[in-house]
C-alpha cells in the first residue's frame, strides 16, 4: 500500500501531504478542486502518469525483487518524481528511469480507467478460469506447468523439423558442393606449416650451388693451417686464439655440408610446383590453416547430409509423440476449464446482480494450440460484445472480475486506483459499487473519487479536496464528513433531512 504521499508545487496545489490507511480511500470536493489532477501526481510519482508536479513523492510497503530490479529495499521504500529543467525519477535515492519505475509499480498496482480492457484479455481470462479449477484440484497447477513445457518443446522440435524439411529441397545441391569443396582441398591435401617449411627448404636450395662453390675454394686454406701456427710460434705468440677460430670454422661448414645432404632428395622444380598449390589455397581461404578448419566443417556438414534421412525421421516421431502429449493435455484443461464455467458465470452474475447488471456470459472455443492451451475466452453481456456496453456497465463487469478474484487472495493485493467510477449511476447503482469496492478493500489499497454520498460514506478514510486561490487537501472528521455527505446530497444549501441521510448512510457503512 501507499502509506504516505507529498507533493509540491503542481497546478493549483503547492503542498500537501498525506498520511494514508489501507481499505477504502475516498476524494471528494467541489468540481474543478483538483481531485483528479491530485490522482494524476500520485500516479505521476510511482511512473504511472505524466509528471504534473515538481515534487511528488510516495512512501510505500511494496516488496521489490531485488535481483530483477537490481535495487534494494527498505522500510518503506520512497518513489520520487522531480521536475526541473528536466522529468526525473528515483527509487530509494537512486536515479531510475520512468519505464523502469513503471515496471516495477504496475506489480502492485493497479489503475482502472475508462475502455481498458487489459482484464478481458486472453491471458487474465484464462487466468480466472484456472484460478476455479485450482479451488476443486490442486494438481491442475502442475497439469499446466507440464502442458507449458511440452507445448514450449514441441514448438522448438516442430521449428527444427520445419527447417529440415526445408533443408531437404536443396540438400542434394549442398551435398554436391560440400563433396566437392572437399576434393578441391583433398587433391592437394595440405598439411600444417607445410608452407612455411617449403619456404625455407626453397630458399636453402637456391644458396646451396653457391655455398658449396665457395667452401670447397676455402679448403685449401685449412692445408696451410700448420703455416700459421708455426709463424705464431716462431714468434713466441699463443697461437690458441687462431686454433679455436680455426675448429669453429670447421664446425660452420661441417654443418653446412650436413644441410646440403639433407637436400639431395630435394628437387627445387616439386618444390615450386608445390609452393604454388599451396599458395592457391592461402589465396582462397586466407591461410592453409584455415583451409583445414575449412574441409574439416566442411566434412562434418557432408556427415550430416548423409545422416539426414536417419535424424529426418528421429525428429518426426519426437515431434508426432509430443503433438499427441500437447494434445492430450490440452483437451484435459479444456475439460476442467469448460466444468467450472457454468459455476464461475453464477459467480459473475451473483456480482453484477449486487451492481444492478445481469446477463454476463463466459464461453469457451477452441482454436490452434498456444502456451496456455487451445481454449479461447468469449465474454458478452445480454450478448453485446463488451465494445458495445456503455462506459458504466463495462466498469460495473470490471468490479466483477476484480471482486471474484479477490477471493483467491489470501492477503493485501496492492493498490487499486479508480476515477469516478459512480458517474453517471443511480444512487442504487452507486451504493452497490460502494459494497463492492468495500469488499475489494480487504485485498487492496482502494483510492476512488466520488461525487455520490453512497460511495463516499463507504469510504474507510475521506479526503476533502477544495480550491480558494490555492487548492488543498485534508482528512474529514466524522462530523466533517456527515457536512460533506450532505452537500454531494442537497447541494450548497444543506438541509436537515440531508444531514439525517448523511448520518444513516455513515452508521450503515460503519
Amino acid at each position: 500500500m501507499i502509506e504516505r504521499f507529498y507533493l509540491k508545487n503542481c497546478l493549483t496545489f503547492e503542498e500537501v501531504e498525506m498520511e494514508l490507511g489501507s481499505g477504502l480511500i475516498v476524494f471528494s470536493g467541489p468540481s474543478g478542486s483538483g481531485k483528479s489532477v491530485l490522482m494524476r501526481s500520485i500516479l505521476g510519482a510511482v511512473g504511472f502518469d505524466d509528471a504534473l508536479a515538481e515534487v511528488s513523492e510516495a512512501s510505500v510497503n511494496w516488496q521489490i525483487d531485488e535481483e530483477a530490479t537490481g535495487f534494494e529495499n527498505e522500510e518503506p521504500n520512497i518513489l520520487k518524481q522531480v521536475k526541473k529543467e528536466k522529468v526525473r525519477y528515483f527509487l530509494n535515492a537512486q536515479s531510475v528511469s520512468k519505464k523502469a519505475l513503471h515496471k516495477i509499480s504496475k506489480k502492485h498496482m493497479r489503475l482502472l480507467s475508462l475502455k481498458d480492457y487489459s482484464d478481458f484479455e486472453q491471458t487474465n481470462m484464462l487466468s480466472i478460469l484456472d484460478q476455479q479449477v485450482v479451488k476443486d484440484d490442486e494438481t491442475y497447477s502442475e497439469t499446466l506447468e507440464i502442458y507449458k513445457k511440452d507445448f514450449v518443446l514441441y514448438q522448438n522440435r516442430k521449428h527444427e523439423l520445419e527447417q529440415l524439411l526445408e533443408q531437404e529441397r536443396r540438400i542434394e545441391e549442398h551435398k554436391e558442393f560440400a563433396a566437392f569443396e572437399l576434393s578441391k582441398i583433398d587433391a592437394i591435401n595440405p598439411q600444417k606449416n607445410e608452407y612455411e617449411s617449403l619456404l625455407e627448404i626453397k630458399s636453402s636450395l637456391s644458396k646451396k650451388e653457391k655455398a658449396e662453390e665457395k667452401i670447397n675454394a676455402v679448403e685449401q686454406f685449412f692445408e696451410k693451417e700448420h703455416l700459421v701456427s708455426d709463424a705464431l710460434n716462431s714468434l713466441d705468440a699463443d697461437s690458441a686464439f687462431f686454433d679455436d677460430t680455426m675448429n669453429e670454422l670447421r664446425t660452420v661448414f661441417e654443418q653446412a655440408r650436413s644441410n646440403f645432404l639433407d637436400l639431395e632428395g630435394e628437387d627445387i622444380e616439386s618444390v615450386l610446383n608445390r609452393l604454388e598449390e599451396l599458395s592457391d589455397l592461402k589465396h582462397r581461404y586466407g591461410s592453409i590453416n584455415e583451409a583445414l578448419a575449412y574441409r574439416e566443417e566442411k566434412a562434418k556438414e557432408l556427415e550430416k547430409y548423409e545422416n539426414f534421412d536417419i535424424e529426418k525421421a528421429r525428429l518426426a516421431q519426437e515431434v508426432d509423440l509430443l503433438y499427441k502429449e500437447v494434445m492430450t493435455l490440452a483437451d484435459h484443461i479444456s475439460v476442467k476449464r469448460s466444468g467450472v464455467l457454468f459455476d464461475l458465470n453464477l459467480e459473475i452474475n451473483g456480482y453484477l446482480k449486487q451492481l444492478y447488471l445481469s446477463g454476463a456470459e463466459m464461453s469457451i472455443s477452441h482454436g490452434d494450440f498456444m502456451v496456455s492451451g487451445q481454449d479461447k475466452v468469449h465474454f458478452n453481456l445480454q450478448g453485446a460484445p463488451l465494445d458495445k456496453v456503455s462506459s458504466g456497465e463495462f466498469n460495473r463487469l470490471r468490479l466483477a472480475l476484480l471482486a471474484l478474484q479477490s477471493e483467491s487472495m489470501q492477503e493485501h493485493g496492492g493498490v487499486l486506483m479508480l476515477d469516478e467510477i459512480d458517474a453517471n449511476l443511480s444512487g442504487e447503482e452507486s451504493m452497490s459499487v460502494a459494497k463492492v469496492l468495500r469488499q475489494l478493500s480487504q485485498h487492496f489499497q482502494v483510492f476512488v473519487i466520488s461525487h455520490q454520498p453512497q460511495l463516499t460514506s463507504m469510504g474507510e478514510q475521506h479526503f476533502m479536496v477544495e480550491k480558494s486561490d490555492v487548492s488543498t487537501v485534508r482528512v474529514l472528521s466524522h462530523k466533517e464528513r456527515v457536512a460533506e455527505i450532505a452537500r454531494m446530497i442537497s447541494g450548497d444549501t444543506v438541509t436537515k433531512e440531508a444531514k439525517d441521510f448523511a448520518k444513516e448512510l455513515l452508521e450503515s457503512a460503519g
